[in-house]
């Protein structure tokens, strides 16, 4: 998504420049308005679209090897940034002993990373999980990796 904004941010940019040299001060304004509000709803239109609790069960087994094939069920804590989420199904993590404070990424289905989760368990069937800036300020994910391409789940 990220790649699709620059590039639609650019094209304005360029329009903009074009239309700025013939228009007056009036009209600059308002191709200044409709270019934020172009950047802006798209990005709005994402991230309310990946809110869902469905959306963020989804996520945690596109990020995580060791969930592929469980059905995480998840609840709104805090609506569009964070959740409870539980495990239902069998898996085996490549992790020794406890999951407990383990953090794994979430990733979208565009396949990047939206967000991540901390297991709130030992047996890691509960979750507690961030989306976006969120997860970074938890320390699930560093900033750098919030957005990033992520084709398959990650391991370890």
């Amino acid at each position: 998504m990220t790649d699709r904004l620059i590039a639609l941010g650019d094209d304005l940019e360029r329009a903009a420049r074009k239309d700025l040299r013939r228009h007056s001060r009036r009209r600059r304004r308002v191709l200044g308005g409709a270019a934020a509000l172009a950047v802006l709803l798209p990005g709005g239109a994402l991230a309310s679209s990946l809110l869902s609790s469905e959306d963020v069960a989804r996520s945690m087994p596109a990020g995580t090897k060791f969930l592929v094939g469980t059905t995480p069920a998840c609840e709104v804590v805090r609506a569009g940034i964070e959740y409870t989420c539980t495990i239902k199904g069998d898996f085996k993590s490549e992790i020794d002993g406890s999951l407990e404070d383990t953090v794994e990424p979430t990733v979208d289905a565009s396949k990047h990373v939206n967000g991540g989760c901390r297991s709130e368990s030992a047996d890691g069937r509960t979750w507690r999980c961030y989306v976006g800036e969120e997860a970074v300020r938890e320390k699930i994910i560093g900033p750098d990796f919030l957005g990033a391409y992520a084709p398959a789940p990650g391991v370890g």
